[in-house]
């Protein structure tokens, strides 16, 4: 007959086995991860080319968020190169300038920026896109329009309002208002000139016109420089930054705050007496209440009333 003390010594090398047992096989099941994680800890993140997209009416609000992509694609140095996600008919004059010396500042930097438009990259949008070493056009997008709008407060102030000077309150005069338009169209001309060089075909003059372009055509004119879609923009941007295996990244798209440049369209928008599509331009509630003051559009189509506003 065996002791109560054989017994518990029994029962307790029985247990002794049975977690020895399981840490071997928690052990065998958990080496391979834990291989896996030490030789991970040792390797660098791989390259990647960051997609960082420009969707919709470019405004204040919009800009600062693909600024904010493009600065973090400049920091962070996993990110070799940069394309331009583009379908976009533009946006006011100050956020696609703001984009332009954003995209600037990225080539600027050593990383090759290349442009997809996939849809449309018109006006500011083209604006945007031109410190882009190619353009990658599908044949049936819309590019070009390189040309600014203008919109002038109706009169002078009202008479219950005290003004410090005659022009204080109409922005100054006609001519001084044409003149700041003829201004900035000039600037936006001369940088898409400067920015193409040789490999634009249109004379300075035509450019002028702010037509826009079909890809096909936009290809031979030398606006945009290839055909082809996002996939061959991102190999391109690979094979700029001297990549053979990378990953691809997109960043986040800027949101829509819903406000501001609002397009027209044949569900929601309104069009002309020829039945031309028109741009529906919307008060936003950020501005200042009450008070009309001018606004530059680059932007591909034609405001609504004079009622322009950023979002911002």
């Amino acid at each position: 007959m065996m002791s109560a003390e054989n017994g518990a010594g029994g029962t307790a090398t029985w247990l002794y086995v049975v977690v020895a047992v399981a840490a071997v096989l928690i052990g065998v099941l958990l080496a391979p991860q834990a291989m896996r994680l030490t030789q991970g800890a040792g390797q660098d993140t791989p390259d990647s080319v960051a997609v960082v997209p420009i969707e919709g009416p470019i405004t204040s609000s919009t800009a600062d968020q693909i600024n904010a992509n493009l600065r973090e694609a400049r920091r962070n140095d996993s990110i070799k190169a940069v394309v331009l996600d583009v379908n976009s008919p533009g946006g006011t004059v100050p956020a696609s300038e703001a984009l332009y010396l954003a995209v600037n500042r990225t080539t600027a930097a050593g990383i090759p920026v290349v442009a997809s438009v996939n849809g449309q990259g018109a006006s500011g949008a083209y604006w945007a896109m031109m410190p882009a070493s190619r353009i990658y056009v599908t044949p049936g997008s819309i590019v070009g329009s390189v040309g600014v709008i203008g919109t002038k407060p109706a009169g002078g102030a009202a008479g219950s309002q005290i003004i410090t000077g005659p022009d204080k309150g109409a922005g100054g005069t006609e001519a001084e208002f044409r003149d700041r338009v003829e201004m900035l169209r000039q600037q936006f001309v001369t940088t898409v000139t400067n920015e193409r060089g040789d490999r634009l075909e249109l004379s300075r003059q035509e450019l002028s016109y702010a037509k826009v372009y079909a890809g096909s055509v936009a290809q031979r004119n030398g606006v945009a420089d290839e055909i082809g879609g996002i996939d061959a923009a991102i190999q391109r941007a690979a094979e700029n930054a001297d990549l053979e295996d990378y990953a691809v990244t997109r960043m986040d798209p800027p949101e829509q705050p819903g406000l501001g440049i609002i397009l027209g369209s044949q569900e929601t928008g309104r069009t002309n007496d020829s039945g031309t599509r028109r741009v529906v331009v919307e008060q936003s509630p950020f501005d200042y209440d009450g008070v009309e003051t001018p606004h530059y559009l680059a932007l591909y189509g034609l405001p609504e009333r004079g009622e322009v506003s950023d979002d911002g």
